[in-house]
């Protein structure tokens, strides 16, 4: 079946408040609130048919533009505008395209128009990136497919248009082989700010609050650990958490994040000599799997990391801003690059050919799946659906511990979502929240007509998306 092709007829915006039931500290941001966005499309067929898909992100802050000078309101009025430079580029569209051919003809022209306001090209790319979500879950709807089967019958119609150093690969043959998984490791993250053993009483609400907690009630095995930059206290923090891992006598793997907070290489690799040394380290160092992004974007594609990743494989994230991103950080010695929806689906599986085909020369490149805080729902569905078409055997999920669930979402929507993916939640602690037992994560349900879900959110309990000041750039 060829690719059909459709028209973008309306796009709406909607958002719901997101509060956090413990402070989450990445970076330079302690986060305690965020709007979650959610848009809503209706495409038409070229035979006429027509259908509504959705997808949902967190607007996080100092994520996308980490400049100190903003505030997180300016943040979310950045990633407002993008979605809404996408969306008035999708729907001026009169000639019908595939579901990437939207993204191939205005992707460049959007992230220009970013440019114009002072949007960072990471900013930029996030408008599209919802976008192509939405599409691709209406017209995986009309069809009555799965995302998985529409991609791996490549029914997007996916090319290699945005990425000529691909030219040459068999990009069919890459997406028919794609596997899905019916369960994947949850990898958790370690804040700046968490509590390591214990209980805390910062919630007091039924639910786990420090690591040690955590590791008793969900089984992890996959841990990812948030850096400061600063060595001696960095060192500190991970002798704390080592002696929780430790002590559970099962094997564990962890990631270091250093979050874009070191400036330079040398206090870097100063770090990871500093734990080379330290004997209560021992495990935890053997234990690491990869570093992901320790330096500012101001140095990271300006700066050859070959050294570290001599030594734990380095990967780019928070600078892999555009389609050309992954091959220039190649050059500098990353090995890898990071899978996230806000990014866009297209580029994560993109890359992953890009993976594929550079590894075949002798060096071993991948991808690894973060996490945004996605939520309960749409986003964390569909992103975990993404994950595991690429055959990513842990991503790191995050939401279900900063966020009490869809607690607060209405009751028929934790019903609905509960009732279509009853592997993937469970009702407790008076909520619907993501299940996690022995350390995964069961998605077979996922496999349903549509990108990743069974069930929509109810648009009607949510306000629209407020219009941005469009002075939101630096």
């Amino acid at each position: 079946m060829l690719a059909p092709r459709l028209r973008v007829l309306e796009v709406h915006l909607f958002e719901r408040p997101v509060r956090l039931r413990m402070p989450f500290r990445f970076g330079v941001v302690t986060l305690t609130e965020a709007p979650q966005v959610f848009v809503a499309a209706r495409i038409r067929l070229a035979d006429g048919r027509e259908g509504w898909g959705a997808a949902a992100e967190l607007l996080a802050p100092k994520w996308f533009d980490k400049n100190l000078a903003l505030t997180n309101e300016q943040n979310f009025d950045q990633l407002r505008t993008a979605l809404r430079l996408a969306r008035d580029a999708y729907r001026s569209e009169s000639t019908p395209r595939t579901a990437f051919g939207h993204l191939a003809a205005h992707y460049r022209v959007i992230l220009s128009a970013g440019d114009a306001l002072r949007l960072n090209p990471l900013v930029g790319s996030f408008g599209p990136a919802e976008l192509d979500r939405a599409i691709a879950d209406a017209l995986c709807r009309i069809l009555g497919v799965s995302f998985y089967d529409a991609v791996r019958h490549n029914l997007l119609g996916i090319n290699l248009a945005l990425t000529p150093d691909l030219r040459g690969f068999d990009l069919t043959q890459f997406l028919s082989d794609l596997e899905p998984n019916d369960t994947v490791e949850a990898r958790h993250t370690v804040g700046l700010v968490d509590a390591i053993r214990g209980h805390p009483h910062q919630v007091n609400d039924g639910l786990p609050e420090s690591l040690e907690e955590v590791v008793a009630t969900y089984g992890h095995c996959w841990f990812k650990l948030k850096v400061t930059g600063n060595v001696d206290a960095d060192i500190e923090r991970l002798k704390e958490i080592a002696a929780v891992l430790d002590a559970t006598r099962r094997p564990y793997r962890v990631s270091i994040d250093g979050n874009e907070q070191y400036d330079a290489l040398e206090s870097l690799l100063m770090l990871w000599r500093r734990m080379q040394r330290e004997p209560t380290l021992g495990r935890l160092y053997a234990s690491t799997a990869f570093i992901e992004q320790p330096i500012s974007r101001r140095h990271a594609l300006g700066r050859d990391v070959s050294v570290l990743s001599a030594l734990k494989p380095v990967i780019i994230d928070e600078s892999d801003a555009d389609l050309d991103t992954f091959p220039a950080a190649k050059r500098l010695g990353y090995l890898g690059v990071s899978s996230k929806c806000c990014k866009g689906f297209y580029k994560s599986l993109l890359n992953a050919a890009r993976c594929q085909r550079w590894s075949e020369h002798g060096e071993r490149y991948f991808m690894t799946g973060e996490d945004l805080t996605t939520q309960a729902g749409l986003a964390v569905q569909q992103d975990l659906a993404l994950v595991s078409l690429l055959g990513l055997e842990h991503v790191e999920r995050n939401g279900h511990h900063y966020v009490n669930g869809m607690a607060d979402l209405p009751e028929d929507e934790q019903r609905a979502f509960l009732g279509a993916h009853p592997d993937l939640y469970e009702r407790s602690h008076g909520a619907v929240r993501v299940a996690i037992r022995a350390g995964r994560l069961a998605i077979g349900s996922l496999r349903t007509p549509g990108f990743a879900s069974g069930a929509l959110p109810d648009f009607s309990a949510m306000q629209p998306s407020p219009e941005p000041d469009l002075r939101a750039g630096r």
